[in-house]
């Protein structure tokens, strides 16, 4: 009779990957508590900010709300990708490739969260409950998942069918099955900030980034100069999204975390940096953005095993990527469709097979990406790559700048899905 109950999943982490799980899994018939140990919900988080949505992302999405249509009411149009280079001496920019057909539609990462969270029942997220442990029943039947209640310090027991380890590129579920596995640094870091123009359409700074910047509100920009890159888009509610990657020495981690607190004796010196490098209207906005901040840029050598008995890994915990592809989002809700997909039709009585072929569906599609991204990456950046000279988009050839189009990714319009 206690084999009968309705399955149950806990997800280890309350990110977009952790509540795209919850919504896929319920999709598919199982019980869904998930564990996040930020207090509530975020609103506008300084280390969420822009992402891009594919086709196929949307599609799923749009199929777990009562009210598909709010997801196109939180985005903005991403149709087309566009490569630029600057020379630094003159701030002059001329186009290298432009794909008009791109059909990405850009999110604020907070936006995305609070429609996916709302959308789930109230229950089913466990605010300010941290992950410490789990462990297996004999018969691998259950699992046991210790978390501590950050507001009274109590720690309680919650038990599961299964573990999902949504808990990012720093998995501490993962570090379990792989202790072996370190994650790269790619030779860079990435400023990122989110500037809020609402009421300034008539500013300086804001004219002159449109003027310079044509199609915002429609393209994706990567603006690249020597050894280093930059992206801007723009986000509803007039705000636009930058990043700029740096080369650097790996810096030092403080805490559990990929982002980097900065003082203002940094930003200072970025914005000096940006002024020797980018034409003077995208320094401008740089530097009228409040709040910037620094991701250092990891992804790791791809796994070919992402579930052990009845724990498996999605989102970044499975494939920690670089961003330059916009891969990270999508392949979290591409994972999530895939496990709900494969444990419906398995059950929780073949619970192994379904968990098989996941992993089978999803790591000959996510071990391409993540290297396309890191081969990517490093070419936008001018680092070395095997076999040939570094990429200078100065005396770069138009074999070269097609090479910089997003949809050279694998599987980037024909992602593999469970045949079924």
């Amino acid at each position: 009779m206690e084999r009968a109950k309705k399955p149950k999943a806990v997800i280890v982490g309350g990110s977009i990957a952790g509540l795209s799980c919850a919504h896929a899994l319920r999709l598919a018939g199982w019980e869904t508590v998930v564990l996040e140990k930020s207090s509530g919900p975020p609103n506008r988080s300084p280390t969420g900010a822009g992402l891009g949505l594919d086709q196929t992302s949307r599609r799923f999405i749009e199929s777990w709300l009562d009210q598909p249509e709010l997801l196109h009411q939180l985005t903005l149009p991403l149709s087309i990708d566009q490569n630029e280079a600057t020379d630094a001496e003159t701030k002059v920019s001329r186009t290298l490739t432009r794909d008009d057909e791109f059909g990405f539609r850009a999110a604020h990462w907070a936006d995305l969260h609070g429609l996916l969270h709302s959308a789930l029942p109230p229950e089913t997220i466990k605010w300010g409950h941290l992950f410490l442990s789990f462990s297996l029943s004999n018969d691998k039947f259950e699992v046991y998942v210790k978390t501590r209640v950050l507001q009274n310090g109590n720690t309680i027991e919650i038990t599961g069918n299964l573990l999902v380890a949504a808990d990012g590129c720093l998995s501490s579920i993962r570090q379990t099955f792989t202790p072996s596995l370190k994650l790269r640094y790619s030779g860079y870091c990435a400023w990122r900030g989110v500037l809020d123009f609402s009421g300034q359409d008539d500013s300086e700074t804001i004219m002159g980034i449109k003027r310079a910047y044509p199609d915002l509100g429609k393209c994706l920009y990567f603006d690249l100069g020597y050894g280093t890159h930059t992206v801007l888009y723009e986000l509803l509610n007039k705000r636009l999204n930058w990043i700029w990657y740096i080369n650097q020495p790996e810096p030092e981690l403080m805490g559990n975390s990929v982002t980097m607190r900065v003082s203002w004796e940094m930003v200072e010196k970025m914005h000096r940096e940006a002024e020797k490098v980018w034409r003077p209207e995208l320094v401008s906005l740089i530097k009228e953005t409040t709040d910037p901040f620094i991701n250092v840029i990891y992804d790791a050598d791809p796994l070919e095993t992402v579930f052990w008995d009845n724990v498996v890994l999605v989102g970044d915990a499975a494939h920690p990527t670089t961003p330059h592809c916009l891969r990270s989002t999508n392949m979290s809700i591409l994972d999530a469709v895939v496990l709900g997909t494969c444990l419906k039709k398995s059950g929780l009585e073949n619970l192994r097979s379904g968990l098989e072929e996941y992993q089978r569906v999803r790591v000959q599609a996510t071990m391409k990406q993540v290297l396309h991204a890191r081969r990517l990456g490093r070419m936008k950046q001018g680092l070395p790559l095997t076999g040939r000279k570094a990429f200078d988009p100065s005396c770069s050839s138009s074999e070269e700048w097609d090479q910089l189009k997003q949809r050279n990714l694998p599987f980037f319009n024909d992602v593999p899905l469970p045949d079924y």
